[in-house]
């Protein structure tokens, strides 16, 4: 069946990050999710965690062009979508592609460049595809984008707006590993990085097929009315500014069917919803205490207050 050519590339990738991230299996197949269903994900968390060795991973894991950007404040947008130069032996301009031309980009800090850069991404994101000087490029498949971004230093900073964050399939944070994974880090990373060591365990043709694949898992219609009512229920909320957009409901619906594949079923349960339901809709909502600065635990105690409230459907 189809759903085992999923399981079978999303469980070797998995497993050949778990090498070099220890403890974090959970957010390692959120990563691999988004992967599969075209998203982009978005690593939000404290200095140290690893965040970078996650995205390095899973890059090193699949065998595709990865670029990386790290952003600064005088960063500019040709710097990532390329620039229009004169080559003087042709006596014509020639388009200089930038990093945004790749398969897994790598936006390291991507909050410490400004606003017009950070928008350089959106149609990048959005449209998988780039306009330079008015000519619009297409971006390569798998096109996949891995942000990373420290929330509690604001210092010379730029929030991402909203329209940025609706992009990213997924906002997660790794944390603190448990005892025995920061003593296996200690152990394992003292003379080399067991990153480097990584090698590609599938090719993009093998991330294209299983992307295609998931687009087949069955989702019924009661579990489509369960994703609504989720979402309706996040426009109604007292303890909210703004719910999540039909954006944020059909990703929704595309992490879940991700999700049932990599555990190898061909359709959507009730539990794969509520899984990803965090993840996926958390940083797309603002709540009425809520200022510039992003409280990520208080999004996530919300969704998870209204996942408990939302009635799922009974098989």
């Amino acid at each position: 069946m189809y759903c085992e050519t999923i399981s079978r590339t999303a469980s070797a990738v998995i497993e050949n990050i778990g090498r070099a991230i220890y403890g974090k299996e959970d957010e390692i197949r959120f990563v691999v999710a988004a992967l599969l269903c075209r998203g982009h994900v978005l690593l939000d968390d404290i200095p140290g965690t690893g965040k970078t060795t996650l995205a390095k991973a899973l890059a090193r894991s699949v065998s595709a062009e990865t670029r990386r950007i790290q952003f600064t404040p005088d960063l500019l947008p040709s710097d990532i979508t390329g620039v229009n130069y004169f080559n003087q032996k042709t006596a014509d301009f020639v388009f200089r592609r930038g990093p945004v031309f790749t398969n897994i980009l790598l936006a390291d800090e991507i909050n410490r460049t400004t606003p017009r850069t950070q928008s350089a991404l959106l149609e990048c994101m959005g449209e998988r595809q780039a306009t330079v000087d008015g000519v619009t490029y297409p971006l390569d498949d798998p096109f996949f984008v891995i942000a990373t971004q420290n929330p509690i230093e604001s210092q010379g900073t730029f929030p991402l707006p909203e329209a940025q964050m609706d992009r990213f399939l997924m906002k997660l944070s790794l944390g603190y590993p448990d005892h025995d994974a920061e003593k296996t880090v200690l152990s394992n990373y003292g003379a080399a990085s067991p990153v480097d060591t990584l090698s590609a365990v599938c090719t993009c043709a093998d991330i294209g097929e299983a992307s295609d694949l998931v687009t087949k898992i069955t989702v019924s219609e009661p579990i489509k009315d369960y994703i609504i009512n989720i979402a309706d229920a996040t426009r109604k909320s007292d303890r909210l500014r703004l719910g999540v957009s039909p954006r944020a409901t059909l990703a929704l619906m595309k992490a879940s069917q991700a999700f049932a594949g990599i555990l190898g079923r061909d359709y959507v349960l009730p539990d794969d919803v509520k899984r990803v339901a965090v993840p996926v809709l958390s940083h797309r909502i603002i709540t009425r205490s809520q200022n510039t600065i992003r409280l990520t635990d208080t999004n996530e105690q919300v969704i998870e207050a209204i996942i408990d409230t939302v009635r799922a459907p009974i098989d």
